[in-house]
């Protein structure tokens, strides 16, 4: 589902700026759960948001939702889980062994089921999953995207285009 306001139609050559692949925007967000309404983050309580698109700063998935919107659009997006962050992989619920998983964290960290545990790649970069067990032999983690088989509701106010 997608709700338009008014202001989001096109226009004459003098109509607002649109959202364009590598727009420096300003906006509003709200990303919620679809079944239970509850907020994954939401920007319109506190500051807005400023962000260049394409550089990985928002999920691909809401980027494209931006795609086109007007200066001034609000708009609510109703995404499905396989359009939003796709669906769950039980294959990404991996254990480690105690000894990989020690060797990759700080030392006397104190890691608990439900934290996000970042790791260092081959090339320098970084991945992460949610720790789901930890004992003496293993640890058990869940990398898929916490929002990963979930239908989302993406609610946003576009305040300025660059």
């Amino acid at each position: 589902m997608n709700t338009r306001s008014p202001d989001a139609s096109p226009g004459d050559a003098g109509s607002p700026a649109r959202v364009a692949p590598g727009s420096y925007l300003t906006l509003h967000y709200r990303l919620s759960l679809a079944e239970s309404g509850a907020d994954v983050i939401n920007t319109f309580v506190e500051r807005p948001a400023t962000l260049q698109l394409g550089l990985g700063q928002m999920a691909e998935p809401l980027e494209r939702c931006l795609l086109g919107l007007a200066d001034g659009a609000h708009e609510i997006f109703e995404l499905e889980a396989d359009d939003a962050f796709g669906p769950r992989n039980p294959e990404l619920v991996q254990k480690l062994s105690r000894a990989t998983f020690d060797a990759n964290v700080e030392p006397g960290s104190d890691y608990q089921p439900g934290d996000l545990v970042e790791f260092p790649t081959a090339d320098g970069g970084r991945f992460a999953g949610v720790l789901k067990e930890l004992t003496e032999r293993y640890a058990l983690f869940d990398f898929n995207h916490p929002l990963a088989g979930q239908r989302v509701r993406f609610e946003v106010r576009i305040l300025g285009i660059l």
